[in-house]
């Protein structure tokens, strides 16, 4: 699935059950280079479409790099729009967002692609592909993303209440 906003949908959901522990913003960072190394093969031709990139090995270490920029990044992008609120994003919040964007990127496309091979070097076998259909697959992510929506504002409005009335 690259470039796709199917991969932010449980990032929503997740966002909504922890608030204030994960960063959707650091999250998505991660998204988008974990699919760096399957646009420069698409634009190229050459390499393999989810390589090294698409494994938890190749993962972990995009989801550190991920952390490492994404909490400046995202941190620059709060200021500009005035959230600072937000502000500052934690070290472990910036870490275990870009992690859980990189492993979920990387389960999500597993399910999908068969050129997957989520536990190389170890294992070159993909036993994600075909879990569920694509369609399944697609849903799942939408109606994660759904719920996300509606539930971070209704625990983002009980916070509040509970806040003000505390």
């Amino acid at each position: 699935m690259p470039f796709t906003p199917f991969h932010v949908g449980p990032g929503l959901l997740v966002k909504a059950l922890l608030q204030g522990s994960f960063s959707l913003l650091v999250f998505a960072w991660a998204q988008i280079v974990m699919d760096i190394q399957p646009l420069v093969v698409l634009m190229t031709g050459e390499g393999h479409l989810h390589g090294f990139s698409h494994t938890f090995v190749g993962a972990t270490l995009i989801g550190l790099g991920s952390a490492l920029t994404g909490k400046y990044a995202a941190e620059f992008g709060l200021r500009r729009m005035g959230q600072f609120r937000y502000l500052p994003i934690s070290w472990p919040v910036a870490g275990s967002s870009a992690l859980i964007g990189s492993y979920s990127h990387v389960l999500l496309d597993g399910v999908m692609h068969a050129d997957v091979q989520p536990l190389s070097p170890f294992l070159l076998d993909n036993h994600l592909f075909g879990f569920v259909s694509v369609t399944e697959l697609h849903k799942f992510c939408l109606y994660s993303g759904i719920l996300g929506i509606g539930l971070y504002f209704a625990i983002s409005r009980w916070l509040r209440s509970r806040n003000r009335d505390g």
